[in-house]
C-alpha cells in the first residue's frame, strides 16, 4: 500500500510540474499557443488577450490544473489548446501507434539479444567475454539508423515504406531502428550473467545425466532472467515514449512525437495526458516484471534458496581494449591540432583524402578536427555523467522501496521532456542536456542493483552468514556490495556510449549544443541531410561512436571478479557485527 501511495504521489508531482511548465519557464503561454497556431502572425495584444480569455489563462496555473484534474476524474482530458480537438481520443490513438511500434521493436530487440548471446549459449558459457560487435551495434544512434534505413532500404531500394503509418509494412524500418540498439544492450546484459548460470552445480549434474545442451541452455536463460526483467520493463517504456527521433524521421503519429510537439507548443492538456499515459504504462510494465520474477523464481526468493551468480569467466583479452583505445587516441591526436571552425567553401563535402582524412562537411570544415574537438566535450561529459549515475544508481538501488517507483516514474519521462523541464527550472544553457540526461540515466542502474540485491539476499551462503551472527554492515561490505557492484559497473560502462547518444539525440532535436559547436550530437544532426550525397559526413562520427562502444564493453569485461565458492562466514575469518 505504501508503495502504491508513493508511486501515485510521484505521478501526481510529475503531472503537476508539467502543468506549471509555462509559469516555471516564465514564458507567456498565450504567445506560445499563438505561434503554434499561426507562426507568421504578429503577436497583437488584442489577439493574445483573446487567447487568454479563450483558454482562461488569467485564472492561474493552479486553477487550470485543478480544472483539468477534475475533468480527468470524469473521463474528460479536455481540449487541445492548439487544435481545439478532444485530447483523450487523440492521445489514445497516438498511444496505440506507439504500442504497436514498441511491440514490433521489442520482438526485434529479443531476436537481437538472442543473437548476441547465442555463442555463449552454444558453448555452455565456456567462452571469453567479447562483445565488440554487439557494442558497436548498441552505439548506433537511433536517429542515424533510422535515417540510413529510410534512405537506403526505403528510398533507394524501395523494399519497404520510408514514411507514413498505414499498415504492418510501415512498422518494419522504425522497429529495426529502435530494436537493434536496445537488443544489443539487453543481449550484453544477458551474456554477462550467463557464465555464472553455467558455472552452477546443477549444470554439471545435468550434463552428467546426459540432458540435451538445448535444455540446459534454456534453463540457464531462465536462471538469469529475474535479474534482467526490471531493465526490460524500462526498455518497454523507453521504446514507447522515447522514440521521438524515430517517429519524427518516419512521420509516425506516436505518443513520443505527440508529447514533443505539445511540449514545444506548451499544449498542456495534451502534454499532461500523454505523460500520464506513460506513467501508467511504466507502472504496468514494472508490475508485469515483478510478476514475471515471482513466476520464474517461485518461493525460493523468500526462502533464501537462490544461489548467487558468480561467473567463473576467464578475463578478457587485454589486447582488444588496448587496440581500441589506441585507435581513439590516434583520432584525437590527429584531429586536435586542426581548426574545427576553419571554413573552406572550395572544399565542400570533399571525400576523405590526404589533406582531410575524414572528409569535409557542407561548409568545408575538416571532419577529423570537428570529431576530435567534439570528443573532448562529449567524452568527458559522458564519463562524468556515467560516474555520477553509477553512484546514484547504486545508492538508490540499495533502497528498492524508495527507488523502484521513482525509477519507473522517471523512466516514463522522455529525455526531450526532461530537457524542457530542466530548462524551465534551471534555465537554458550548455548544462541543460547534461542535467536532463542525468535526471533519467540512473534509473536502469538502480533497477539492476535492486534486482541483483534481491537475489543476493536470498542466497544460502548469506543466510548462513547471518545465522552465525553477521550484522547488516558486515553483510553489506563483505557480501552484498562485492557481488552487486561489478555487474552494475559493467552495466554503467556498457551505457557509456548510450549516455553520449542521449546527449547526441538532444542535439539532433535542437535541444543540445548549438552551432558552430563540434559536439557529436550536433555533428550528426547537421550532417544528416547529406547522408545520401556524402555518407562520410555521418559515417565518420558514427564510426568513432562505435569504437567508443566497443572500448566500453571490452573494458567492462575486465571488471569481472573471479568466482568464489559459497561459504558461510566464520570459516577462516571472524565475523563482526
Amino acid at each position: 500500500m505504501r508503495s502504491m501511495l508513493w508511486r501515485a504521489s510521484l505521478a501526481g508531482a510529475l503531472v503537476c510540474g508539467i502543468g506549471l511548465l509555462p509559469w516555471l519557464a516564465r514564458t507567456d503561454p498565450a504567445l506560445t499557443v499563438l505561434k503554434a497556431r499561426a507562426q507568421d502572425r504578429d503577436p497583437d495584444p488584442e489577439v493574445l488577450a483573446a487567447i487568454r480569455r479563450q483558454l482562461r489563462l488569467d485564472d492561474g496555473a493552479l486553477t487550470l490544473l485543478g480544472r483539468w484534474l477534475g475533468g480527468l476524474a470524469r473521463g474528460d482530458a479536455g481540449q487541445s489548446w492548439i487544435s481545439g480537438a478532444d485530447v483523450g481520443p487523440a492521445v489514445l490513438q497516438a498511444l496505440g501507434a506507439s504500442l504497436l511500434l514498441m511491440a514490433v521493436a521489442l520482438a526485434v530487440a529479443l531476436c537481437t539479444a538472442a543473437a548476441v548471446c547465442a555463442r555463449t549459449l552454444c558453448r555452455g558459457g565456456r567462452d571469453r567475454p567479447g562483445g565488440a560487435g554487439s557494442a558497436m551495434l548498441a552505439t548506433l544512434p537511433e536517429f542515424l539508423t533510422a535515417s540510413v534505413l529510410a534512405t537506403v532500404v526505403g528510398v533507394q531500394l524501395g523494399w519497404l515504406p520510408a514514411l507514413g503509418w498505414y499498415g504492418p509494412r510501415h512498422t518494419v524500418l522504425p522497429a529495426l531502428a529502435l530494436g537493434l540498439p536496445a537488443g544489443a544492450v539487453l543481449g550484453r546484459l544477458l551474456d554477462d550473467q550467463l557464465p555464472g548460470a553455467f558455472a552452477e552445480p546443477w549444470v554439471r549434474a545435468a550434463r552428467a545425466r546426459g540432458l540435451p545442451a538445448r535444455s540446459i541452455a534454456r534453463q540457464a536463460v531462465r536462471r538469469v532472467l529475474p535479474g534482467l526483467l526490471p531493465n526490460t520493463a524500462l526498455f518497454v517504456v523507453g521504446m514507447t515514449g522515447g522514440a521521438v527521433a524515430v517517429e519524427q524521421i518516419f512521420d509516425i503519429p506516436g505518443l513520443g512525437r505527440t508529447t514533443l510537439q505539445a511540449a514545444l507548443a506548451q499544449d498542456l492538456p495534451v502534454l499532461q495526458t500523454g505523460t500520464l499515459c506513460l506513467v501508467l504504462l511504466a507502472a504496468l510494465a514494472a508490475g508485469t516484471a515483478r510478476l514475471g520474477v515471482r513466476l520464474l523464481v517461485g518461493p525460493a526468493l523468500k526462502d533464501g534458496a537462490v544461489p548467487a551468480l558468480h561467473p567463473a569467466t576467464a578475463p578478457a583479452r587485454a589486447a582488444t581494449p588496448l587496440l581500441l583505445a589506441a585507435v581513439l587516441l590516434a583520432v584525437l591526436a590527429a584531429g586536435l591540432p586542426r581548426d574545427p571552425l576553419a571554413l573552406d567553401t572550395a572544399a565542400r563535402l570533399q571525400p576523405p583524402c590526404a589533406a582531410h582524412p575524414f572528409g569535409t562537411d557542407a561548409l568545408g570544415r575538416d571532419l577529423l578536427a570537428r570529431i576530435a574537438h567534439g570528443a573532448l566535450d562529449t567524452l568527458l561529459l559522458a564519463l562524468a555523467l556515467s560516474a555520477g549515475t553509477l553512484l546514484a544508481g547504486l545508492l538508490l538501488g540499495l533502497l528498492p522501496r524508495l527507488s523502484g517507483p521513482l525509477a519507473d516514474t522517471v523512466n516514463a519521462v522522455p529525455p526531450v521532456l526532461a530537457a524542457l523541464l530542466v530548462t524551465a527550472v534551471a534555465g537554458g544553457g550548455p548544462a541543460t542536456p547534461a542535467l536532463a540526461v542525468a535526471a533519467v540515466a540512473w534509473a536502469p542502474l538502480a533497477a539492476h542493483t535492486s534486482a541483483l540485491l534481491r537475489q543476493e539476499r536470498a542466497a544460502p551462503h548469506l543466510t548462513a552468514t547471518r545465522a552465525l551472527g553477521a550484522g547488516r554492515w558486515y553483510l553489506l561490505r563483505h557480501e552484498l556490495l562485492p557481488a552487486v557492484v561489478p555487474p552494475v559497473a559493467r552495466h554503467a560502462l556498457l551505457r557509456l556510449p548510450g549516455t553520449a547518444l542521449a546527449l547526441a539525440s538532444l542535439g539532433f532535436l535542437g535541444l543540445g549544443a548549438q552551432p558552430p559547436s563540434p559536439e557529436w550530437g550536433h555533428l550528426l544532426a547537421e550532417n544528416q541531410p547529406y547522408a545520401e550525397r556524402a555518407p562520410w559526413t555521418v559515417l565518420a562520427p558514427a564510426a568513432v561512436l562505435a569504437v567508443l562502444g566497443a572500448l566500453a564493453v571490452t573494458s567492462a569485461a575486465a571488471l569481472r571478479r573471479p568466482a568464489r565458492a559459497e561459504r558461510p562466514a566464520g570459516k577462516g575469518e571472524p565475523v563482526t557485527r
